[in-house]
């Protein structure tokens, strides 16, 4: 059966953005899952309509269908239990919940705004009205206005990462010895700056640079490898 990830894409085909479908990419890939890619943008809403919403990621196994990042992650532990595990147990689940909701309303929101006017150059031009009527909207503000103070963003950022950074700075991965899908929540966000923004949004030295460098080179380097900018 062909697995198929419905992946948001940029102005580019190979420029794989979103930070949640890094997030359930790099579960795949933690599960050895081979797939094939469907690059998506915000306008192809009629492409992904099966699914009932008009978000990605979407996730095909064979008949089943699957969207939200972390819907998938359970999907893929509940379905492939024989894999490597994404959660070792439900208290991992549980404590991976509960960083999702940190890196989605403390990190995300600042690198949003530090790599506002890159990420927007780098939409496919079909998605470039639709994105900024939608996110204006969201904001109350105009795309300039949101990402106004860059710097600003990116000290908020850095000051926000404290609890990842101490945990990186006592063992490689967030998750002790090896990773799993909390470090690929919050790698998903270094990755959508990555392939988005040359921004620099960690200081030289800082334990984080490490752990992003070894996130790189995970599964042969496929986010290395992946369209963006260096780090």
């Amino acid at each position: 059966m062909t697995v198929r990830l419905y992946e948001l894409a940029g102005d580019a085909d190979d420029r794989l953005f979103s930070p949640y479908c890094w997030r359930a990419r790099l579960a795949l890939a933690h599960k050895g899952i081979a797939h094939e890619t469907i690059p998506w943008r915000f306008t192809e809403k009629d492409a992904i309509a099966f699914s009932g919403q008009g978000m990605v990621p979407v996730l095909q196994d064979g008949a089943r269908e699957v969207h939200d990042s972390w819907a998938i992650a359970l999907y893929l532990e509940e379905t492939y239990p024989d894999r490597p595990a994404l959660f070792e147990g439900p208290q991992a689940r549980a404590l991976a919940y509960t960083l999702k909701t940190w890196v989605e309303r403390s990190v995300q929101p600042q690198i949003f705004r530090a790599i506002m006017p890159d990420l927007y150059a780098h939409l496919h031009a079909r998605d470039q009205a639709y994105f900024r009527e939608s996110r204006e909207k969201r904001f109350g503000m105009t795309l300039e206005q949101f990402g106004a103070d860059p710097r600003g963003a990116i000290t908020a950022l850095r000051t926000a990462l404290d609890p990842a950074r101490l945990a990186v700075a006592a063992e490689p991965f967030l998750c002790g010895a090896a990773p799993a899908f909390a470090d690929y929540m919050l790698f998903g966000a270094f990755q959508w700056a990555r392939v988005m923004s040359p921004a620099q949004l960690l200081e030289p030295g800082d334990p984080l640079c490490a752990w992003r460098e070894r996130m790189l080179d995970l599964y042969g380097g496929l986010a290395r490898k992946a369209r963006g900018y260096p780090v």
